[in-house]
């Protein structure tokens, strides 16, 4: 249901009809804002390339920066990449549907615009029962990334996304976000290293309690400030 159009974005309900609404807006080409587990994400159609660049523009982003990806579940991982090993799987099993962002090798098909040209995606299920039924309506991956103007802070409500996009979004779903202040943690995992990216909502003592002391991990640049 339309809650109001009096702000420049149109505000949709929680509702299933309102999912039905931003799933086919997404479809189109459009952009969606959303409430996940930690911020509201800024959703596009991750296998739109234009839909795509026109996250970039709205946030003011440097285009040569990956975009990460939600998914509903792991049959919609296994479209998107070609390595999905064992010590990611039991990262995944762990964790998700959680806060933690998994940096895999990415399908030829998977856009220039979410990769980067790193030859790599960003994945994560959120734990957030309303993100991962939009994702399922869509049918496909939706951008993941926070719902703010560059150099703003990420959007915790409606009313945030409103001040910060105005009419530059179609749609915003107004409802909670979870329970978690920080955003995702970030890894990948190659030649038996594990690295983390980003350090986030998980800490690196909950990963290392999963896949054992026999895994390397290494913290890239200091994840703490990223």
């Amino acid at each position: 249901m339309l809650l109001s159009s009096d702000t420049s974005s149109l505000n949709l309900s929680s509702d299933t009809s309102s999912l039905n609404i931003a799933a086919a807006a997404i479809k189109q080409g459009s952009l969606v804002s959303f409430p996940t587990d930690t911020y509201f994400a800024l959703g596009a159609d991750g296998m739109n390339n234009r839909a795509v660049q026109h996250v970039f523009e709205v946030k003011g982003r440097n285009p040569g920066t990956p975009v990460p990806l939600l998914v509903s579940d792991l049959d919609m991982v296994t479209e998107l990449t070609r390595s999905f090993t064992k010590i990611l799987a039991d990262l995944a099993s762990r964790f998700w549907p959680g806060a933690l962002t998994i940096v895999v090798p990415a399908l030829d098909h998977v856009p220039e615009s979410v990769t980067a040209r790193t030859g790599t995606v960003g994945l994560r299920i959120p734990d957030h029962t309303l993100a991962r039924q939009l994702i399922r309506l869509s049918g496909t991956p939706i951008t993941g990334t926070s719902c703010n103007l560059t150099g703003q802070p990420p959007a915790s409500n409606a009313s945030d996304v409103d001040q910060q996009f105005g009419e530059k979004i179609d749609f915003c779903i107004d409802s909670s976000c979870g329970s978690n202040t920080a955003p995702s943690t970030v890894i990948s995992y190659a030649n038996g290293k594990l690295s983390i990216l980003r350090l986030g909502a998980i800490s690196i003592e909950s990963i290392k309690n999963t896949i054992g002391k026999n895994v390397v991990i290494n913290t890239v640049g200091n994840p703490t400030s990223q």
